[in-house]
């Protein structure tokens, strides 16, 4: 039992070191490019953000999409149905834009995701007025810099897509709120100066010649992931993706345990199907994480019963905790300095990052195992069934 323990835990601390150092490398990657001016490049761009339901915000989330400062860009709002509530949000807030903005209605999806078949409508509209895509989400609120700092890499003609990742602060809170807080923030910290970076679908920006050369409209034909589909269709056009972190994306909003669970059980679903590499590497490590916690509890409770020493065990144990807590910390600091307009917000929820860093991989864990068995989502009202990357059945609306 003991030398189990002591390989488990040695094992994670010095995991855990190398991911502490990892966490403050992203925070120095992260102020170097705070100070780092975004250049001089600005074509013509369009932004598209597909659209459904009222949600938390909608209104001033859409405004602040009419109101960045940049000199020469168009909005396209999608929906699948004109009757969709989102509609009088959208016409009031296009209604008072002086910025051109443009309603695509795109219909119901067939053998697709509803979010990529708005996504195709729209491009298909713009077809050739603009020479850069920025695709951003409905429940997101960029800031005013965002939209010139997204387009700003893409100066590099061989770059395949500049992308960002949001951050999410709950609402009124809650414990589950605060656990998706948390659970969001380490993956946003998956993303840095390297060459396995991924699209998020609520903030990434691409030249038009790429998207049409990496034939992205053929990867999104069968495909409900928009993200990962569009990662796949870079990846085999050997282009790269570069991660902005100035421009992470502040979303508001809470969940109960069961949107929870969704929601959290969806992306490890989805990166399961799209992206098996990275789904198989990210289950390991938090496997390994949760079986040294669970096994040093076990371990220590069974000294202590048969009267032995474990307050040694119990600091060693403790040490892995801390170090987690720690990358949160770094975390924490890092959405301080980029998100300065959401100070009150990171002071209110900066415990969240910290504490519950540690518990994080408990819920990464439950994902993991849901999603080696599942093939179903539920996204926005719509029962998926992901056949394949290339293959979506729509099992109800």
């Amino acid at each position: 039992m003991l030398t189990l323990f002591y390989v488990l835990v040695l094992q994670q601390i010095v995991q855990g070191i190398v991911s502490l150092w990892d966490g403050w490398r992203w925070l120095t990657m992260v102020r170097h490019r705070l100070i780092t001016y975004q250049g001089f490049y600005a074509p013509r761009a369009v932004v598209i953000c597909p659209c459904k339901g009222a949600e938390t915000g909608l209104e001033g989330n859409l405004a602040a999409l009419l109101n960045f400062d940049y000199p020469d860009y168009e909005v396209y709002f999608v929906l699948a149905s004109a009757l969709d509530p989102a509609r009088t949000v959208i016409d009031r807030v296009m209604g008072t834009s002086k910025r051109p903005a443009h309603l695509v209605v795109a219909g119901s999806p067939k053998n697709r995701g509803e979010k990529v078949n708005n996504l195709r409508a729209a491009v298909q509209e713009a077809a050739e007025k603009f020479d850069v895509f920025a695709f951003v989400d409905s429940d997101a609120r960029p800031g005013r810099g965002w939209l010139a700092h997204m387009v700003a890499p893409l100066a590099n003609a061989k770059l395949g897509a500049a992308t960002t990742y949001r951050w999410y602060f709950p609402n009124r809170g809650g414990f589950a709120s605060a656990l998706l807080s948390a659970w969001d923030a380490a993956i946003a910290t998956q993303f840095g100066e390297h060459n396995h970076n991924f699209c998020w679908g609520g903030g990434t920006a691409m030249r038009r010649e790429v998207f049409q050369r990496a034939e992205v409209l053929e990867a999104w034909e069968g495909a409900v992931s928009d993200d990962w589909a569009l990662t796949g269709a870079l990846e085999r056009a050997g282009l790269s993706v570069e991660f902005v972190p100035e421009c992470l994306a502040p979303t508001v909003g809470d969940v109960n345990p069961e949107q929870l669970l969704e929601f959290t059980n969806r992306q490890m679903i989805l990166t399961r199907v799209y992206s098996p590499r990275r789904w198989i590497y990210a289950a390991l490590a938090h496997f390994s994480y949760c079986a040294t916690i669970l096994y040093s509890i076990y371990a220590i409770f069974a000294r202590m019963f048969a009267g032995y020493s474990w307050t040694g065990m119990f600091l060693l144990a403790m040490l892995v905790v801390l170090l987690a807590a720690g990358k949160g910390a770094l975390r924490a600091v890092a959405a301080q300095e980029v998100l300065r307009e959401w100070r009150a917000k990171c002071d209110q929820w900066s415990w969240a990052w910290i504490a519950l860093a540690p518990i994080v991989p408990l819920l990464f864990l439950w994902n993991f195992t849901v999603s080696a068995f599942e093939r179903q989502i539920r996204w926005r009202g719509i029962h998926y069934e992901l056949v394949s990357q290339t293959q979506t059945r729509i099992l109800s609306h």
